[in-house]
């Protein structure tokens, strides 16, 4: 058996941690929905009712680029917005060390061991006791943590569930013992298993008792729990006064959603807000940090932007058209304008960093070749195209830049702007041929490549992840370094997906952005913020307000 132990730390082991990382090693549902609620506010009345304990501890004040919130069960947190939160509220069974994105840093959470056979297909983690959840929801066991997976390997109750497709069983053995069975060899168990997307633990009981009212009214373990959602003005959260490693030194998060750049900024200028969602604009940056008091946090992952394109749907499906829309991005350009500190082009369908990343040959800048590409097919005199695309200023604003930029080569985007939440619904509806969208992931080629460019994670397929383009023409590859026990033939591999999916422009990588947030000086998050897989800078036990 190979044996995980918290004795050592995981950031000290380097690349051994990773090799053990790595895979070698209607009526009816009305009256649901109304019991659902009903235990929703049984639960926030509970926890209003804490709040007095919290009241002599600060409160951090958030501003966020949003309307709202969209689904806060984390199992269906899959835009920037909700991921943030969602992270002060959940743990998974284990975690990036704070302020981390590096895989060699995870670290145990929920388990506070591991063990996995020697073929590394029958993982068997040892849980903390006494770990509470928010409310009167009692302690955390193997029965919460063999719901939790297995509902995140649920299509219908998952937004990640091709991420958990190897898993052939979850059991719980005992109170405090899991054992998770592979159908066969991922690239990393540990990645999908951390505090993050599929990989946060729920409670069993409030996700069956609030039914559809658990995504506006989710109970986790975390710092920090839901009190309330005021639509379109915050999400209130009070610390968990009962957190297995220590109570939280601030004692409120107010998440303000504030969508106006210009509002949010004010507001934090003025003392009304300690942390600003920032915009990773170069001018932005240097503005904040003239500002006394104040730093700039930029950090990773770096969110790939990329043209998705329908390549089923005309006028995509003619590899021509596809083909001078690459080369009519300017990739130089969006750096220029977005700004060097904050931003990197983009040089294949994986970003930068991942295992398993190569630099895949995009098409270059050419909008003489562009324009003749569109003549050969049909559209001499050019080309227009509706797109629905989000009103979230960060991406509104890169979005208009692109379309600028097509429009020099004789392609035109007709921008239909929506809601950001409406935008998430619409797109996985199909309604869009072209559709931009910025993600990170876990840094493994594979969860990208899986959500991203697979069949199965075609939008409207009863797997559906995130596949806008419709591609499936490396799945072959895909699958088969998944299953690799070879590091270098799934490295190989893992390169010609990404040659493939470049040579039939099945998207158009455009530039990878970092993170970034402006905070007080007063603010300390206690730890060295340098990345964050919830995409916001995690707000634990230690942070506090000086």
């Amino acid at each position: 058996m190979s044996r995980w132990r918290p004795s050592i730390s995981a950031a000290s082991r380097g690349p051994t941690v990773w090799a053990r990382i790595s895979g070698s090693h209607a009526c009816s549902r009305g009256r649901r929905a109304m019991a659902g609620w009903r235990a929703a506010l049984l639960g926030a009345a509970w926890l209003v009712g804490l709040a007095w304990d919290a009241t002599a501890q600060p409160v951090l004040r958030v501003g966020m680029a949003a309307q709202d919130v969209g689904r806060l069960d984390p199992h269906f947190a899959t835009s920037t917005i909700d991921r943030v939160v969602v992270g002060w509220m959940f743990n998974g069974l284990v975690r990036f060390a704070p302020g981390s994105a590096d895989p060699a840093t995870i670290e145990p959470d929920l388990a506070e061991r591991w063990d996995s056979s020697a073929d590394g297909k029958t993982w068997t983690f040892h849980l903390r006791r006494g770990v509470r959840f928010h409310g009167n929801y009692g302690e955390l066991t193997a029965e919460d943590v063999a719901f939790s997976l297995k509902k995140a390997g649920t299509a219908a109750s998952s937004a990640f569930s091709a991420d958990f497709r190897s898993i052939g069983s979850v059991e719980a053995v005992d109170p405090y013992t899991v054992r998770i069975v592979l159908r066969e060899n991922v690239p990393s168990l540990l990645g999908i298993l951390t505090n993050y997307s599929g990989g946060y633990i729920v409670s069993k009981r409030a996700a069956e008792e609030r039914g559809d009212g658990f995504t506006r009214a989710p109970i986790g373990t975390g710092p920090f729990a839901l009190d309330r959602v005021t639509p379109s003005q915050s999400a209130e959260l009070v610390a968990h006064a009962e957190y297995f490693r220590e109570a939280p030194q601030i004692g409120r998060i107010s998440y303000r959603f504030i969508p106006s750049d210009a509002s949010r900024d004010l507001a934090f200028q003025n003392r009304e807000l300690d942390l600003n969602y920032g915009r990773s604009d170069q001018t932005w940056v240097n503005r904040m940090r003239q500002q006394p008091g104040v730093t700039v946090d930029i950090f990773e992952p770096a969110e790939l932007a990329i043209l998705n394109l329908n390549i089923t749907q005309p006028p995509f499906n003619d590899l021509r058209v596809r083909q001078a829309l690459a080369h009519a991005v300017n990739r130089a350009e969006l750096v220029r304008w977005r700004g060097t500190d904050v931003s990197r082009e983009g040089q294949s369908l994986v970003p930068r960093g991942y295992l398993g990343f190569i630099e895949a040959g995009v098409l270059p800048h050419d909008p003489v070749r562009a324009r003749a590409l569109l003549a050969e097919a049909g559209h001499g005199s050019g080309l227009t195209v509706k797109v629905i695309h989000t009103q979230l200023p960060e991406m509104l604003n890169m979005m208009q830049v692109v379309q600028q930029q097509l429009r020099r080569a004789g392609i035109t985007l007709d921008l239909q702007v929506v809601e950001h939440a409406t935008f998430h619904q619409q797109i996985r509806q199909d309604l869009s041929p072209l559709v931009y969208y910025s993600a990170a992931r876990f840094p493994v080629a594979d969860i990208y490549l899986t959500q991203f460019w697979h069949g199965r994670s075609i939008v409207k397929t009863p797997t559906a992840v995130t596949n806008f383009s419709h591609c499936s023409q490396a799945d072959a590859q895909i699958d088969a370094a998944r299953v690799s026990t070879d590091r270098e033939e799934q490295l190989k591999l893992w390169g010609e997906a990404q040659r493939i999916l470049v040579q039939q422009v099945c998207g158009v990588p455009l530039v990878e952005t970092l993170l970034v947030f402006a905070r007080r000086d007063a603010l300390d998050y206690g730890y060295p913020l340098r990345g964050s897989m919830s995409l916001g800078p995690p707000i634990t036990e230690r942070t506090r307000l000086r």
